[in-house]
């Protein structure tokens, strides 16, 4: 049983055959104007010879070049599709003409030649419908391979960027055990204190890691919840200043600025006589600096693979045109990340 689809394939395939049919009955009459003069017998099997002659060249073309089309590809081997699909037409168009001629002349009273200028005027006509059906049939087939790479591309693009979202849930967890594990060596009250905090600060890691930006008021009211984690290991050895004001529906990744506070952190000393001081404010409207003194740790390197500004880099390359920039003084690391702007 035919489903719909297959159905209105069909019905559409039919009602081609029946037009291109009675635009071949009316083309003899342009081609032979004196044919009006002649019988009506003659007149007839005219029209109706020329009829079946359109629509084989016509359909007969047409199911030959999709016949082709699914064998040998006008993106990979277009010189072979143009030699094939030109060779077929220079054998079946005076083949079709032949047997068609010989066809009608079985009929009583009816003789219809099929000398060479016929032939040679049938191929040309052919070539002509073929010439469209040849440009029409390479456009569809470009067409469709340029959706597919675009679709292909906005898939790769989508799985390599979930893969980078799905990267900064370890990446929290990983750096806030490691907080954890210093802590229950130096107070364990503190530490019980610093699992209960944490346990709310990661529900926020859990909601937002799957959206592709958040706005800064919620980015900085998470960071903020995150300092208070860390002022319980640091207290006053770790100060922090904001001057975000009016900024406050700018766009970010999630976990972006959290991800800068874990690296200040982690590489950089903090003790009474050398503080970490970070400063974030915006620069001329479109950027969020991060800005830190610089005191680094002698980290291993292994331990300082940089995961956390790698991945922040690469979520931006597909939210924005705009680069993250890394500045690094001698005594200051500086990292600027654009604010971004989506209309509703």
């Amino acid at each position: 049983m035919k489903t719909p689809s297959q159905k209105l394939v069909w019905r559409t395939e039919l009602v081609q055959i029946l037009l291109i049919f009675i635009l071949g009955c009316f083309m003899v009459f342009v081609f032979n104007s004196g044919l009006l003069n002649s019988s009506w017998p003659i007149i007839r099997v005219s029209a109706i010879y020329s009829g079946f002659m359109w629509l084989f060249f016509w359909k007969g073309n047409q199911y030959l070049i999709n016949f082709w089309d699914q064998r040998i590809s006008w993106l990979e081997q277009p010189g072979k599709r143009f030699v094939v699909g030109v060779i077929t037409v220079i054998i079946y168009t005076p083949l079709i003409h032949i047997l068609l001629s010989e066809a009608f002349s079985l009929l009583p009273g009816v003789k219809i030649g099929w000398g060479g200028k016929d032939v040679i005027y049938s191929i040309l006509i052919t070539f002509f419908i073929t010439f469209f059906m040849f440009a029409k049939s390479f456009l569809d087939n470009w067409r469709v391979a340029a959706v597919d790479a675009e679709r292909m591309k906005r898939e790769q693009m989508s799985t390599k960027y979930e893969s980078l979202k799905n990267q900064v849930n370890p990446h929290f967890l990983f750096n806030s055990l490691n907080a954890l594990t210093n802590l229950v060596y130096e107070n364990q009250d503190m530490a019980a204190d610093f699992i209960r905090k944490l346990s709310k600060v990661y529900r926020y890691v859990l909601d937002n890691q799957s959206k592709e930006v958040v706005t800064l008021e919620t980015e900085l009211a998470f960071v903020k919840s995150y300092l208070f984690l860390q002022k319980i290991r640091f207290d006053d050895k770790l100060k922090v200043s904001f001057e975000t004001e009016g900024y406050e529906q700018k766009m970010i990744p999630p976990i972006a600025l959290q991800m800068l506070f874990e690296n200040a952190i982690k590489h950089n000393t903090i003790a009474e006589e050398e503080p970490l001081t970070i400063e974030v404010y915006v620069e001329n409207e479109e950027r969020l600096v991060i800005k830190n003194n610089l005191q680094k740790k002698n980290i291993p390197i292994e331990e300082s693979a940089g995961v956390g500004l790698k991945n922040i880099k690469a979520r931006y390359e597909f939210l924005s045109q705009v680069p993250v920039e890394v500045l690094e003084t001698e005594n200051e690391f500086i990292v600027k990340l654009p604010l971004l702007s989506f209309s509703s």
